[in-house]
């Protein structure tokens, strides 16, 4: 088959994806920053499964780990065909009166240049003829504002948005599809970063569809995306944010 990269593939939406992207074939990186455990138990699910993991260690935001973990990459048998760029961090929710720039540089640095990073290195090794394609992983908060909460956190996220409508216009040509999610209340840890580990039960009464959405409905869709059934689309974005 070939080799998809996960960013942040150790918890929440990366590591649905990875473990559904190794049913899918893929010979699949889990990429983790900090919690070498908790990557190490998704790579064993997938090897107990049948498939084919191994764990990179990255911090997605410094450039120099980026390109040893793309480095490390060079060396497997299979070509590099799928990035999914899900690595993503928030802090305690905060008015914009009361952020600091060192906080709004750090969600800036790993969402943001994090991502760039990761598609940069990635449009370097998909060529033709088997191209590939890349899904970024957004939030309905690019779209919302996320007021009163995460305000920085949703302004890098539109920063996503841009970097995927235009790097899909840059590599349509050379056979790479690039495409993002945009999750809305999802049951992932990173409720608990922002200070409020219930924060999808309390809101959910307010979406259409009266619930929040598991990691692996997005992994679904992040694999829906990246697969040849999804292979005239490119520069398009997915809603998961259960009518919202």
């Amino acid at each position: 088959m070939a080799l998809a990269l996960v960013t942040g593939a150790s918890r929440g939406i990366g590591r649905a994806t990875a473990i559904l992207l190794a049913r899918e074939g893929y010979t699949v990186a889990v990429n983790y920053h900090q919690n070498v455990q908790a990557a190490d138990e998704v790579v064993n699910l997938i090897k107990a499964s049948g498939g084919k993991a191994f764990t990179v260690q990255a911090d997605v935001g410094d450039e120099a780990q980026v390109e040893a973990m793309f480095e490390r990459l060079d060396q497997q048998q299979e070509p590099l065909t799928a990035l999914v760029n899900n690595a993503g961090i928030l802090f305690t929710q905060s008015r914009v009166e009361a952020l600091s720039a060192e906080r709004i540089n750090r969600v800036l640095k790993t969402n943001v240049t994090g991502y760039f990073l990761c598609c940069r290195e990635a449009v370097k090794r998909m060529t033709l003829p088997l191209g590939g394609a890349i899904v970024n992983v957004s939030s309905a908060a690019a779209r919302l504002g996320a007021p009163f909460e995460y305000v920085d956190y949703a302004a890098s996220k539109g920063a996503v948005d841009t970097l995927t409508t235009g790097l899909a216009l840059e590599v349509a040509a050379q056979g790479i599809r690039v495409n993002a999610v945009r999750p809305g209340l999802i049951y992932t840890e990173m409720h608990a970063s922002g200070g409020e580990p219930g924060r999808v039960d309390r809101a959910k009464s307010m979406l259409p569809m009266q619930r929040g959405g598991q990691p692996e409905e997005v992994a679904q869709a992040i694999v829906w995306l990246l697969s040849e059934k999804a292979s005239y689309v490119t520069g398009s974005f997915l809603e998961l944010a259960g009518g919202k």
